[in-house]
């Protein structure tokens, strides 16, 4: 299974959340009373109706024509006990580990975008623990970092269960200023040929500006300095996509809005825990353009 993801500093439809799982997983909400709603720099945010795609501006479907929800809502995961606190995927949480392919963070280029087809993989994982692959569009320093991450996990104590499900948050800087008005300058996402969200650019200080850095690959977390979950499908990765977790057809938007491969020589492979987890790059194979594999078994990972 593949998830096509894409990430977009484009015209794109406020949260209207999908995730893969049963509808009894699921409020339906009234659109403007979402949980995004409660923070106070969207208090007067008005949701776009239409949008348009950064390949052409044509118009594309809008957030009245989701299944399963009534006109005017939005399907919002129901919270669990314990979901209301957990870590987000940064290395300034003891316990995480990434294996992953990054563009280079400090040749000053800026990106409004990636792209990317996920493999989706199915583990099993204990409560204290998470495993994901997704993409990371990040801008700013410690202190003002900015990072949306979408993708792929299989979280137990989010979820109350060790479904894989696609995902989607942020991480903030300390203080909001300066937003870019660019169409509208929202972050949006998209599945497949479909946006189910977008990230307002009220709640931004760097990403405002676009991205310094686009990272895709595979984190995985405990809460304890034990056991780490397997990552990708559980395995190191290889050559063959039927045995390997990987990302194919793995783009960026450059600075100008135009769909383009990663330059290779700002790429940047990172495993931080190689008797855990690993990450191979795979170049450009025919029809599936620039690849990845990454993943492990997890283990005994802690220093």
């Amino acid at each position: 299974m593949a998830l096509r993801l894409a990430l977009c500093l484009c015209v794109y439809l406020l949260f209207t959340q999908g995730a893969e799982g049963s509808i009894n997983d699921f409020d339906c909400v009234e659109i403007y009373k979402q949980p995004a709603f409660q923070h106070p720099l969207l208090k007067n945010h008005k949701i776009q109706e239409t949008f348009s795609s950064y390949e052409d501006h044509e118009k594309s479907d809008n957030y009245e024509k989701k299944e399963h929800c009534p006109k005017g809502t939005v399907p919002i995961f129901r919270q669990r006990n314990g979901s209301e606190s957990f870590h987000l995927n940064t290395s300034d949480h003891l316990g995480q580990h990434f294996a992953t392919m990054e563009t280079s963070m400090l040749d000053g280029s800026i990106y409004r975008g990636a792209e990317a087809e996920i493999s989706v993989h199915s583990l099993n994982l204990q409560d204290n623990q998470y495993s994901k692959g997704q993409i990371w569009l990040e801008n700013g320093y410690l202190g003002q970092l900015n990072s949306i991450q979408a993708g792929w996990a299989v979280h137990a104590r989010l979820y109350g269960d060790s479904v894989t499900r696609e995902m989607a948050m942020v991480k903030l800087g300390a203080t909001t200023h300066n937003v870019l008005d660019i169409s509208t300058g929202n972050w949006g996402l998209k599945l497949d040929n479909e946006v189910i969200g977008y990230w307002p650019k009220e709640l931004f200080t760097e990403l405002n500006k676009g991205a310094s850095q686009v990272i895709y690959g595979g984190n995985t977390f405990m809460s304890t300095a034990e056991i780490s979950p397997p990552m990708g499908n559980g395995y190191f990765p290889v050559a063959d996509f039927l045995k390997t977790a990987h990302f194919k057809n793995v783009f960026i938007i450059d600075s100008n809005y135009k769909r383009a491969y990663i330059d290779e020589k700002k790429l940047r492979l990172y495993a931080d825990y190689v008797e855990c987890f690993r990450v191979t790059y795979l170049g450009y194979i025919g029809s599936n353009g620039m690849c990845f594999s990454y993943g492990g078994p997890g283990g005994r990972c802690s220093y």
